[in-house]
């Protein structure tokens, strides 16, 4: 079925709309999946609050132009799916990754993050980021590791002067 201009121009704004609040953008072959393994996609990515969409090629040219995801052009041939991760640079591509253990069917075929184009061996190292919690929670181990053993060295004479002290009242009381 044929879209019409007015379909393919608010296909192209709507992908475009997406791709500029984009953190990460993934192309991935889909044939052979089913309707049902597309809608359990989706549905995985809408959850983890990610954009799937299925855009014909020359339209997807047209909208990720003006945005840092232009590298994926020259990838952009035969029957691709766009995932892009709107927050968290990692969800789309934790989203694949974990479908493709159940679907081998969806085949990444690029991936763009910071305006680089990455090759799809780069899928586990994406997925693999911290989200935003985790890396705050980072943070501040570190943050807090130099002072926490700043404190556990200033108490340990104390504590070795009371472990001398009961060491040598046990000893009296055993005599």
């Amino acid at each position: 079925m044929s879209l019409t201009l007015e379909q393919k121009k608010s296909v192209v704004a709507e992908v475009n709309a997406v791709a500029v609040t984009a953190q990460a953008a993934i192309a991935a072959e889909y044939a052979g999946l089913t309707v049902s393994q597309m809608t359990d996609l989706r549905v995985r990515a809408r959850s983890a609050g990610v954009f799937v969409k299925v855009v014909k090629n020359t339209l997807a040219r047209r909208a990720l132009v003006g945005t840092s995801f232009e590298c994926l052009k020259p990838k952009l041939s035969g029957p691709l799916l766009l995932v892009f991760s709107q927050e968290d640079p990692g969800a789309g591509a934790r989203v694949v990754r974990d479908f493709i253990k159940a679907n081998q069917k969806l085949v990444p075929v690029a991936i763009a993050f910071g305006g680089v184009l990455r090759g799809p061996e780069d899928l586990q190292l994406l997925a693999t980021l911290p989200t935003l919690d985790e890396a705050r929670a980072q943070l501040l181990g570190v943050l807090k590791a130099p002072g926490a053993k700043l404190v556990r060295t200033l108490a340990e004479p104390a504590a070795q002067l009371v472990r001398v002290l009961a060491a040598y009242c046990d000893k009296q009381q055993a005599a």
